[in-house]
């Protein structure tokens, strides 16, 4: 009958090894970053994350560029859009055009009290919107320079201020990031997945019924 022990012992070391692999798999939170975010209008409105810095894109003629500081706790993809719509007319309709300039509405978006750095503020509640007349070879940054200054940078060209907001901090990582107060969280944000939990449920079933089995063979 102690024969059978060794067996339970085995069973047993095999559930838990089994548990410990699932929860090794399952992906690690992500930690936030609290920075200027830059995305590029589209049609219809809608904003969609820039593929370049605003240093590198030079934007066109009756674009529309975004800027909003949020933390967020994923990719770029999921960084908190502006808050008011990518719309070129609303912003620069009434700027008349200019021989050798080009328009570009601007959308800077200061963000929520939530996001803010200890002992700062939003300058402002609402996202400001300003049609920046600039030359035609123009970047983006020049563009948001020419009417938000002070901006400020820091080595590796990452941009952390705008209008002097925020005073310190540039990018850092947060080990707990809030909820995004204008998106709805993703579904996997919430906890373990339900993959996760059935898997778990399921090995540590396995290891009972290993138990049992061991025991009403030892009687």
């Amino acid at each position: 009958m102690r024969r059978r022990r060794p067996a339970l012992a085995l069973a047993l070391a095999l559930a838990l090894g089994s548990v410990l692999a699932v929860l090794a798999a399952a992906p690690a939170l992500a930690a936030g970053y609290r920075y200027w975010s830059f995305w590029d209008g589209s049609g219809g409105g809608q904003w969609s994350y820039a593929t370049q810095g605003p240093s590198m894109a030079r934007p066109k003629d009756g674009s529309v560029q975004g800027f909003r500081f949020s933390v967020s706790k994923d990719a770029a993809d999921q960084a908190a859009q502006p808050r008011a719509a990518a719309d070129f007319e609303a912003v620069c309709g009434s700027t008349a055009p200019a021989q050798g300039r080009k328009r570009v509405a601007l959308v800077v978006d200061f963000g929520v009290p939530a996001d803010a750095p200890s002992g700062e503020a939003p300058p402002q509640d609402a996202p400001r919107t300003v049609c920046a007349q600039v030359a035609p070879e123009a970047t983006a940054a020049e563009a948001l320079a020419s009417v938000a200054k002070p901006l400020r940078y820091n080595s590796a060209a990452l941009l952390c201020a705008i209008s002097g907001y925020p005073r310190q901090g540039c990018g850092e990582p947060m080990a707990d990031a809030p909820a995004q107060p204008s998106a709805q969280p993703a579904a996997d944000d919430s906890g373990p997945s339900a993959g996760l939990l059935g898997g778990i449920a399921a090995v540590a079933a396995l290891a009972v019924a290993a138990l049992w089995q061991s025991r009403r063979r030892t009687r």
